[in-house]
């Protein structure tokens, strides 16, 4: 499901996103917006995992922290 809603960008982000689409990186700009959104959510969640790591040093975790800093980056599109 989804829900439309209304926002005010500020031009010169509206001409980036306006770019996008006809540059053929996104369908839409809904799509631009929802992506760097999804991109968002992603990037709070991590840092979120990481102030938990920060707080609890001594955990079991330390193996998969590096192999996950060694494989991922922010830039990966989990849709691809």
């Amino acid at each position: 499901m989804t829900t439309q809603i209304a926002v005010r960008l500020p031009d010169d982000v509206v001409s980036w996103v306006d770019s996008q689409v006809s540059g053929g990186a996104a369908p839409s700009r809904a799509a631009v917006v929802s992506h760097a959104l999804e991109r968002e959510f992603r990037r709070a969640a991590a840092e979120r995992d990481a102030q938990i790591l920060r707080e609890n040093p001594n955990d079991d975790l330390d193996g998969f922290v590096s192999w996950t800093a060694e494989h991922f980056t922010m830039d990966e599109d989990p849709e691809s």
